[in-house]
Protein backbone atom coordinates (compact mmCIF):
# COMPACT_ATOMS: atom_id res chain seq x y z
CA UNK A 1 0.00 0.00 0.00
CA UNK A 2 0.94 3.63 -0.40
CA UNK A 3 -0.55 6.88 0.90
CA UNK A 4 -0.55 10.45 -0.37
CA UNK A 5 -0.94 13.52 1.82
CA UNK A 6 -2.35 16.63 0.13
CA UNK A 7 -5.60 18.53 -0.24
CA UNK A 8 -8.10 16.02 -1.64
CA UNK A 9 -11.16 16.55 -3.81
CA UNK A 10 -13.74 13.80 -4.23
CA UNK A 11 -17.52 13.50 -4.62
CA UNK A 12 -20.35 12.17 -2.46
CA UNK A 13 -22.48 10.15 -4.95
CA UNK A 14 -25.66 10.63 -2.95
CA UNK A 15 -25.50 14.43 -3.16
CA UNK A 16 -26.93 16.71 -5.83
CA UNK A 17 -24.12 17.47 -8.33
CA UNK A 18 -24.01 21.20 -7.57
CA UNK A 19 -23.02 20.39 -3.99
CA UNK A 20 -21.42 16.96 -4.32
CA UNK A 21 -17.78 17.88 -3.71
CA UNK A 22 -16.00 16.81 -0.53
CA UNK A 23 -12.75 18.66 0.10
CA UNK A 24 -10.08 17.95 2.68
CA UNK A 25 -7.54 20.75 2.99
CA UNK A 26 -5.15 18.32 4.68
CA UNK A 27 -6.18 14.87 3.52
CA UNK A 28 -4.79 11.38 3.17
CA UNK A 29 -5.44 9.05 0.25
CA UNK A 30 -4.48 5.42 0.88
CA UNK A 31 -4.29 3.08 -2.12
CA UNK A 32 -3.59 -0.61 -2.32
CA UNK A 33 -4.60 -3.83 -4.09
CA UNK A 34 -8.12 -5.24 -3.98
CA UNK A 35 -8.95 -8.93 -4.22
CA UNK A 36 -8.30 -8.91 -7.95
CA UNK A 37 -4.89 -7.25 -7.54
CA UNK A 38 -6.02 -3.88 -8.88
CA UNK A 39 -4.89 -0.71 -7.12
CA UNK A 40 -7.94 0.91 -5.53
CA UNK A 41 -8.67 3.52 -2.89
CA UNK A 42 -8.49 1.82 0.50
CA UNK A 43 -9.22 4.87 2.64
CA UNK A 44 -9.58 8.62 2.22
CA UNK A 45 -10.25 11.43 4.67
CA UNK A 46 -8.59 13.93 6.99
CA UNK A 47 -4.91 13.25 7.57
CA UNK A 48 -5.27 13.67 11.33
CA UNK A 49 -7.88 10.87 11.47
CA UNK A 50 -6.18 8.38 9.16
CA UNK A 51 -2.44 8.76 9.79
CA UNK A 52 -2.38 6.37 12.75
CA UNK A 53 -4.46 3.74 10.94
CA UNK A 54 -1.80 2.97 8.35
CA UNK A 55 1.37 2.23 10.34
CA UNK A 56 4.33 1.34 8.17
CA UNK A 57 2.73 2.62 4.99
CA UNK A 58 4.86 5.00 2.96
CA UNK A 59 3.29 8.48 2.87
CA UNK A 60 4.20 10.82 0.03
CA UNK A 61 3.65 14.40 1.16
CA UNK A 62 2.57 16.82 -1.56
CA UNK A 63 2.33 20.23 0.14
CA UNK A 64 0.37 22.85 -1.74
CA UNK A 65 -1.05 20.26 -4.14
CA UNK A 66 -4.58 19.01 -4.74
CA UNK A 67 -5.34 15.37 -5.47
CA UNK A 68 -8.50 14.97 -7.55
CA UNK A 69 -10.15 12.13 -9.50
CA UNK A 70 -8.77 11.46 -12.94
CA UNK A 71 -10.94 13.02 -15.63
CA UNK A 72 -13.34 10.99 -17.77
CA UNK A 73 -13.64 12.08 -21.43
CA UNK A 74 -16.99 10.84 -22.68
CA UNK A 75 -16.41 11.43 -26.41
CA UNK A 76 -13.18 11.99 -28.35
CA UNK A 77 -11.88 11.12 -31.83
CA UNK A 78 -8.47 9.44 -31.82
CA UNK A 79 -7.79 10.00 -35.55
CA UNK A 80 -8.63 13.71 -35.48
CA UNK A 81 -5.73 14.97 -33.38
CA UNK A 82 -4.09 16.62 -36.40
CA UNK A 83 -7.24 18.42 -37.54
CA UNK A 84 -7.82 20.45 -34.36
CA UNK A 85 -8.27 24.08 -35.28
CA UNK A 86 -9.10 23.49 -38.94
CA UNK A 87 -11.43 26.25 -40.20
CA UNK A 88 -14.69 25.32 -41.90
CA UNK A 89 -18.22 26.59 -42.46
CA UNK A 90 -19.84 23.92 -40.28
CA UNK A 91 -19.91 20.24 -39.40
CA UNK A 92 -20.50 18.64 -42.80
CA UNK A 93 -17.98 20.81 -44.74
CA UNK A 94 -15.45 20.25 -41.93
CA UNK A 95 -15.85 16.48 -42.25
CA UNK A 96 -15.40 16.53 -46.00
CA UNK A 97 -12.45 18.91 -46.12
CA UNK A 98 -10.37 17.84 -43.12
CA UNK A 99 -11.62 14.81 -41.22
CA UNK A 100 -12.20 12.22 -43.92
CA UNK A 101 -8.87 12.89 -45.69
CA UNK A 102 -6.97 12.50 -42.41
CA UNK A 103 -8.82 9.32 -41.44
CA UNK A 104 -7.79 7.66 -44.72
CA UNK A 105 -4.23 7.54 -43.41
CA UNK A 106 -5.17 5.16 -40.58
CA UNK A 107 -5.32 2.14 -42.85
CA UNK A 108 -1.53 2.03 -42.40
CA UNK A 109 -0.62 0.16 -39.19
CA UNK A 110 2.56 2.19 -38.67
CA UNK A 111 0.73 5.50 -38.92
CA UNK A 112 -2.04 4.31 -36.60
CA UNK A 113 0.50 3.15 -34.02
CA UNK A 114 2.40 6.44 -34.14
CA UNK A 115 -0.75 8.49 -33.70
CA UNK A 116 -2.09 6.22 -30.95
CA UNK A 117 1.07 6.63 -28.88
CA UNK A 118 0.80 10.41 -29.09
CA UNK A 119 -2.95 10.41 -28.43
CA UNK A 120 -2.75 8.34 -25.24
CA UNK A 121 0.18 10.40 -23.96
CA UNK A 122 -1.77 13.60 -24.59
CA UNK A 123 -4.78 12.32 -22.67
CA UNK A 124 -2.63 11.43 -19.68
CA UNK A 125 -0.73 14.71 -19.83
CA UNK A 126 -4.06 16.50 -19.47
CA UNK A 127 -5.23 14.32 -16.59
CA UNK A 128 -7.66 12.09 -18.50
CA UNK A 129 -7.60 8.54 -17.14
CA UNK A 130 -10.75 7.12 -18.78
CA UNK A 131 -11.91 7.82 -22.34
CA UNK A 132 -14.61 6.73 -24.76
CA UNK A 133 -13.00 7.22 -28.15
CA UNK A 134 -13.76 6.88 -31.84
CA UNK A 135 -11.26 5.11 -34.07
CA UNK A 136 -11.64 4.88 -37.87
CA UNK A 137 -13.27 2.34 -40.19
CA UNK A 138 -9.94 0.49 -40.34
CA UNK A 139 -9.29 -2.40 -37.95
CA UNK A 140 -5.67 -1.28 -37.86
CA UNK A 141 -6.67 1.90 -36.03
CA UNK A 142 -8.63 -0.02 -33.40
CA UNK A 143 -5.78 -2.45 -32.75
CA UNK A 144 -3.28 0.41 -32.49
CA UNK A 145 -5.38 2.40 -30.04
CA UNK A 146 -6.13 -0.56 -27.80
CA UNK A 147 -2.46 -1.56 -27.84
CA UNK A 148 -1.30 1.91 -26.80
CA UNK A 149 -3.92 2.16 -24.06
CA UNK A 150 -3.04 -1.27 -22.70
CA UNK A 151 0.62 -0.27 -22.53
CA UNK A 152 -0.14 2.91 -20.54
CA UNK A 153 -2.94 1.28 -18.48
CA UNK A 154 -5.51 3.88 -19.51
CA UNK A 155 -9.12 2.76 -19.14
CA UNK A 156 -10.22 3.07 -22.75
CA UNK A 157 -13.35 2.14 -24.70
CA UNK A 158 -13.35 2.21 -28.50
CA UNK A 159 -14.49 0.29 -31.55
CA UNK A 160 -14.47 0.06 -35.32
CA UNK A 161 -16.20 3.06 -36.89
CA UNK A 162 -19.18 1.76 -38.87
CA UNK A 163 -19.87 3.67 -42.09
CA UNK A 164 -20.88 1.91 -45.27
CA UNK A 165 -22.13 4.86 -47.32
CA UNK A 166 -21.73 8.61 -47.91
CA UNK A 167 -17.98 8.54 -47.28
CA UNK A 168 -14.86 8.40 -49.46
CA UNK A 169 -14.20 4.93 -50.84
CA UNK A 170 -10.89 4.70 -48.99
CA UNK A 171 -12.77 4.81 -45.67
CA UNK A 172 -15.04 1.90 -46.53
CA UNK A 173 -13.78 -1.62 -45.94
CA UNK A 174 -15.31 -2.79 -49.18
CA UNK A 175 -14.19 -6.40 -49.32
CA UNK A 176 -12.51 -9.23 -47.50
CA UNK A 177 -9.18 -10.51 -48.88
CA UNK A 178 -11.05 -12.89 -51.20
CA UNK A 179 -13.22 -10.05 -52.45
CA UNK A 180 -16.49 -11.71 -51.46
CA UNK A 181 -17.94 -9.36 -48.84
CA UNK A 182 -19.21 -5.82 -49.18
CA UNK A 183 -18.60 -2.97 -46.75
CA UNK A 184 -21.68 -3.67 -44.67
CA UNK A 185 -21.13 -7.34 -43.93
CA UNK A 186 -17.37 -7.00 -43.53
CA UNK A 187 -17.69 -4.13 -41.05
CA UNK A 188 -19.93 -6.22 -38.79
CA UNK A 189 -17.64 -9.25 -39.01
CA UNK A 190 -14.64 -7.09 -38.16
CA UNK A 191 -16.50 -5.43 -35.28
CA UNK A 192 -17.30 -8.75 -33.65
CA UNK A 193 -13.76 -10.04 -34.13
CA UNK A 194 -12.29 -6.90 -32.54
CA UNK A 195 -14.82 -7.08 -29.72
CA UNK A 196 -13.86 -10.65 -28.92
CA UNK A 197 -10.17 -9.80 -29.12
CA UNK A 198 -10.14 -6.71 -26.88
CA UNK A 199 -13.23 -6.34 -24.68
CA UNK A 200 -12.43 -6.96 -21.03
CA UNK A 201 -8.71 -7.23 -21.62
CA UNK A 202 -6.94 -5.24 -18.91
CA UNK A 203 -8.93 -2.03 -18.53
CA UNK A 204 -10.27 -2.03 -22.06
CA UNK A 205 -13.84 -2.10 -23.33
CA UNK A 206 -15.43 -2.34 -26.74
CA UNK A 207 -17.97 0.09 -28.19
CA UNK A 208 -20.22 -0.69 -31.14
CA UNK A 209 -19.67 2.48 -33.14
CA UNK A 210 -21.99 3.64 -35.93
CA UNK A 211 -20.43 6.95 -36.97
CA UNK A 212 -23.85 8.55 -37.30
CA UNK A 213 -27.06 7.43 -38.94
CA UNK A 214 -26.44 9.18 -42.29
CA UNK A 215 -23.19 7.25 -42.77
CA UNK A 216 -24.83 3.87 -42.14
CA UNK A 217 -27.26 1.86 -44.23
CA UNK A 218 -30.30 0.30 -42.60
CA UNK A 219 -28.58 -3.08 -42.93
CA UNK A 220 -25.51 -1.87 -41.08
CA UNK A 221 -27.54 -0.29 -38.27
CA UNK A 222 -29.61 -3.47 -38.02
CA UNK A 223 -26.44 -5.54 -37.73
CA UNK A 224 -25.08 -3.18 -35.06
CA UNK A 225 -28.30 -3.67 -33.11
CA UNK A 226 -27.91 -7.44 -33.33
CA UNK A 227 -24.39 -7.15 -31.92
CA UNK A 228 -25.67 -4.90 -29.12
CA UNK A 229 -28.25 -7.53 -28.15
CA UNK A 230 -25.73 -10.36 -28.35
CA UNK A 231 -23.16 -8.50 -26.23
CA UNK A 232 -25.09 -6.48 -23.61
CA UNK A 233 -21.93 -5.71 -21.62
CA UNK A 234 -20.28 -3.65 -24.34
CA UNK A 235 -20.89 0.00 -25.09
CA UNK A 236 -22.58 1.79 -27.99
CA UNK A 237 -21.43 5.20 -29.20
CA UNK A 238 -22.57 7.49 -31.96
CA UNK A 239 -23.59 11.07 -32.78
CA UNK A 240 -27.04 12.61 -32.86
CA UNK A 241 -28.73 15.99 -33.37
CA UNK A 242 -25.51 17.98 -33.59
CA UNK A 243 -26.24 20.13 -36.63
CA UNK A 244 -29.48 21.23 -38.30
CA UNK A 245 -28.32 20.22 -41.79
CA UNK A 246 -27.28 16.82 -40.43
CA UNK A 247 -30.72 16.38 -38.86
CA UNK A 248 -32.49 17.13 -42.16
CA UNK A 249 -30.22 14.63 -43.90
CA UNK A 250 -30.89 11.90 -41.31
CA UNK A 251 -34.65 12.48 -41.47
CA UNK A 252 -34.61 12.21 -45.26
CA UNK A 253 -32.66 8.94 -45.10
CA UNK A 254 -34.85 7.37 -42.41
CA UNK A 255 -38.32 8.89 -42.90
CA UNK A 256 -40.11 6.09 -41.05
CA UNK A 257 -38.40 6.98 -37.76
CA UNK A 258 -40.10 9.44 -35.44
CA UNK A 259 -36.91 11.49 -35.11
CA UNK A 260 -33.18 11.33 -35.74
CA UNK A 261 -32.67 9.87 -32.26
CA UNK A 262 -35.61 7.55 -32.85
CA UNK A 263 -33.67 5.98 -35.74
CA UNK A 264 -31.21 4.48 -33.28
CA UNK A 265 -34.04 3.16 -31.12
CA UNK A 266 -35.65 1.56 -34.17
CA UNK A 267 -32.48 -0.49 -34.71
CA UNK A 268 -32.00 -1.55 -31.08
CA UNK A 269 -29.23 0.89 -30.26
CA UNK A 270 -30.74 2.71 -27.28
CA UNK A 271 -29.94 1.19 -23.88
CA UNK A 272 -27.69 1.66 -20.83
CA UNK A 273 -24.05 2.04 -21.89
CA UNK A 274 -25.20 3.82 -25.07
CA UNK A 275 -23.55 7.23 -25.36
CA UNK A 276 -24.78 9.75 -27.91
CA UNK A 277 -22.58 12.77 -28.55
CA UNK A 278 -24.09 16.27 -28.74
CA UNK A 279 -27.89 15.84 -28.31
CA UNK A 280 -28.34 19.54 -29.05
CA UNK A 281 -31.58 19.64 -31.00
CA UNK A 282 -33.82 17.16 -29.18
CA UNK A 283 -37.50 17.53 -28.40
CA UNK A 284 -39.24 16.39 -25.23
CA UNK A 285 -40.06 12.97 -26.66
CA UNK A 286 -36.41 12.47 -27.55
CA UNK A 287 -35.34 13.42 -24.04
CA UNK A 288 -37.86 11.00 -22.57
CA UNK A 289 -36.47 8.30 -24.86
CA UNK A 290 -32.96 8.98 -23.53
CA UNK A 291 -34.23 8.67 -19.97
CA UNK A 292 -36.41 5.62 -20.48
CA UNK A 293 -33.78 3.61 -22.33
CA UNK A 294 -30.92 4.54 -19.98
CA UNK A 295 -28.87 6.12 -22.78
CA UNK A 296 -26.62 9.09 -21.95
CA UNK A 297 -25.44 12.26 -23.67
CA UNK A 298 -21.83 13.31 -24.19
CA UNK A 299 -21.84 17.11 -23.95
CA UNK A 300 -19.19 18.61 -26.26
CA UNK A 301 -19.16 22.37 -25.66
CA UNK A 302 -15.86 23.38 -27.29
CA UNK A 303 -16.82 21.53 -30.47
CA UNK A 304 -20.35 22.93 -30.51
CA UNK A 305 -19.08 26.47 -30.08
CA UNK A 306 -16.29 26.02 -32.64
CA UNK A 307 -18.52 24.56 -35.36
CA UNK A 308 -21.51 26.77 -34.51
CA UNK A 309 -23.73 23.74 -34.02
CA UNK A 310 -25.83 24.94 -31.08
CA UNK A 311 -26.08 24.65 -27.31
CA UNK A 312 -26.80 21.70 -25.04
CA UNK A 313 -29.93 22.44 -23.02
CA UNK A 314 -28.95 21.56 -19.45
CA UNK A 315 -32.25 22.66 -17.96
CA UNK A 316 -34.27 20.48 -20.31
CA UNK A 317 -31.97 17.50 -19.73
CA UNK A 318 -32.39 17.83 -15.97
CA UNK A 319 -36.16 18.13 -16.28
CA UNK A 320 -36.28 14.98 -18.38
CA UNK A 321 -33.90 13.19 -16.05
CA UNK A 322 -31.42 11.60 -18.44
CA UNK A 323 -27.72 11.37 -17.67
CA UNK A 324 -24.87 13.26 -19.30
CA UNK A 325 -21.20 14.05 -18.93
CA UNK A 326 -18.55 16.24 -20.51
CA UNK A 327 -16.39 15.44 -23.51
CA UNK A 328 -13.62 17.14 -25.46
CA UNK A 329 -14.74 15.89 -28.92
CA UNK A 330 -11.24 16.43 -30.31
CA UNK A 331 -10.77 17.30 -33.24
CA UNK A 332 -14.00 19.30 -33.64
CA UNK A 333 -13.31 20.13 -30.01
CA UNK A 334 -10.48 22.57 -29.58
CA UNK A 335 -8.51 21.14 -26.66
CA UNK A 336 -7.62 17.95 -24.79
CA UNK A 337 -7.77 19.98 -21.56
CA UNK A 338 -10.71 19.22 -19.25
CA UNK A 339 -10.36 22.77 -17.88
CA UNK A 340 -11.05 24.25 -21.31
CA UNK A 341 -14.03 21.91 -21.71
CA UNK A 342 -15.48 22.82 -18.32
CA UNK A 343 -15.11 26.52 -19.06
CA UNK A 344 -16.86 26.12 -22.42
CA UNK A 345 -19.69 24.27 -20.65
CA UNK A 346 -20.05 27.28 -18.37
CA UNK A 347 -20.34 29.53 -21.43
CA UNK A 348 -22.98 27.21 -22.90
CA UNK A 349 -24.98 27.35 -19.70
CA UNK A 350 -24.79 31.14 -19.55
CA UNK A 351 -25.54 31.82 -23.20
CA UNK A 352 -27.37 28.83 -24.60
CA UNK A 353 -30.47 28.35 -22.47
CA UNK A 354 -33.89 29.35 -23.69
CA UNK A 355 -34.50 31.61 -20.70
CA UNK A 356 -32.14 33.66 -18.59
CA UNK A 357 -28.61 32.30 -18.48
CA UNK A 358 -27.98 29.23 -16.34
CA UNK A 359 -24.96 29.54 -14.09
CA UNK A 360 -23.50 26.05 -13.79
CA UNK A 361 -21.90 25.62 -10.38
CA UNK A 362 -18.17 24.86 -10.33
CA UNK A 363 -18.78 21.61 -8.45
CA UNK A 364 -21.32 20.58 -11.10
CA UNK A 365 -18.88 21.33 -13.92
CA UNK A 366 -16.16 19.26 -12.27
CA UNK A 367 -18.66 16.47 -11.52
CA UNK A 368 -19.67 16.32 -15.19
CA UNK A 369 -16.09 15.52 -16.20
CA UNK A 370 -15.50 12.91 -13.47
CA UNK A 371 -18.24 11.09 -11.56
CA UNK A 372 -21.06 12.26 -13.84
CA UNK A 373 -19.29 10.93 -16.93
CA UNK A 374 -18.47 7.70 -15.07
CA UNK A 375 -22.15 7.29 -14.20
CA UNK A 376 -23.07 7.81 -17.85
CA UNK A 377 -20.67 4.98 -18.78
CA UNK A 378 -21.95 2.72 -16.00
CA UNK A 379 -18.51 2.85 -14.37
CA UNK A 380 -19.43 4.38 -11.03
CA UNK A 381 -19.40 1.18 -9.01
CA UNK A 382 -23.04 0.21 -9.34
CA UNK A 383 -23.98 -3.31 -10.44
CA UNK A 384 -20.46 -4.57 -9.75
CA UNK A 385 -18.84 -2.45 -12.48
CA UNK A 386 -15.41 -0.90 -11.83
CA UNK A 387 -15.66 2.54 -10.23
CA UNK A 388 -13.81 5.44 -11.82
CA UNK A 389 -14.21 9.20 -11.75
CA UNK A 390 -14.10 9.44 -7.96
CA UNK A 391 -11.84 8.79 -4.97
CA UNK A 392 -14.17 7.04 -2.58
CA UNK A 393 -13.07 3.71 -1.05
CA UNK A 394 -13.21 0.97 -3.67
CA UNK A 395 -12.67 3.27 -6.64
CA UNK A 396 -9.83 2.48 -9.01
CA UNK A 397 -6.84 4.58 -7.98
CA UNK A 398 -6.84 6.97 -10.95
CA UNK A 399 -6.04 10.50 -9.89
CA UNK A 400 -4.35 13.73 -10.82
CA UNK A 401 -2.01 15.86 -8.75
CA UNK A 402 -2.86 19.50 -9.39
CA UNK A 403 -0.59 22.45 -8.69
CA UNK A 404 -2.77 25.54 -8.15
CA UNK A 405 0.39 27.67 -8.34
CA UNK A 406 1.33 26.36 -11.79
CA UNK A 407 1.26 29.84 -13.34
CA UNK A 408 1.71 33.27 -11.72
CA UNK A 409 -1.87 34.33 -12.45
CA UNK A 410 -3.32 31.04 -11.24
CA UNK A 411 -1.26 31.22 -8.05
CA UNK A 412 -2.41 34.76 -7.40
CA UNK A 413 -6.08 33.94 -7.94
CA UNK A 414 -6.24 30.63 -6.06
CA UNK A 415 -4.45 32.15 -3.07
CA UNK A 416 -7.30 34.62 -2.70
CA UNK A 417 -10.13 32.07 -3.05
CA UNK A 418 -12.49 32.25 -0.08
CA UNK A 419 -14.50 29.09 -0.74
CA UNK A 420 -14.26 25.73 -2.49
CA UNK A 421 -16.39 26.99 -5.37
CA UNK A 422 -14.07 29.96 -5.87
CA UNK A 423 -11.04 27.67 -5.85
CA UNK A 424 -12.56 25.21 -8.33
CA UNK A 425 -13.81 27.96 -10.62
CA UNK A 426 -10.44 29.72 -10.65
CA UNK A 427 -8.81 26.49 -11.82
CA UNK A 428 -11.53 25.97 -14.46
CA UNK A 429 -11.13 29.48 -15.86
CA UNK A 430 -7.33 29.78 -15.65
CA UNK A 431 -6.22 26.15 -15.83
CA UNK A 432 -4.74 24.10 -18.66
CA UNK A 433 -2.29 21.22 -18.96
CA UNK A 434 0.24 23.09 -16.79
CA UNK A 435 -2.10 22.69 -13.83
CA UNK A 436 -1.76 18.88 -14.06
CA UNK A 437 1.53 18.11 -12.33
CA UNK A 438 1.15 14.33 -12.44
CA UNK A 439 -1.38 11.71 -13.56
CA UNK A 440 -1.48 8.46 -11.60
CA UNK A 441 -3.12 5.38 -13.11
CA UNK A 442 -4.50 2.38 -11.26
CA UNK A 443 -2.49 -0.72 -12.05
CA UNK A 444 -2.43 -4.42 -11.48
CA UNK A 445 0.00 -5.56 -8.79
Amino acid sequence: MKAYRAAILRFAPEREPRHAAVFEEDGLLVVGPNGAGMQVVQAVGPYRELKDRVPGVEIEHLPGRIIAPGFVDLHIHFPQTKVIGSPADGLLPWLEKYTFPEEKRFSAPEYSAQEATFFIAELLRNGVTTALAFATAHAESVDALFTAALHRRLRLITGLCLMDRHAPAELLNRAAPDGTLDATEQSLIDSEALLQKWHGRGRLGYAITPRFAPSCSAAQLRGAGVLATKYPGVWIQSHVAENLDEIKWARALFPASRSYLGTYADFGLMRPRAIYAHCLHLDEMDRALMRDTGASAAVCPTSNLFLGSGFFDYAAADRAGFSYGLASDVGGGTSFSPFHTMLAAYYVGREGQTKAGLSLAPQHLWWQHTLGAAQALGLDGRHGAPAVGNLQPGCEADFVVLNPQATPLLARRTASAHSLDELLFAMIVLGDDRLVEKTVISQNI
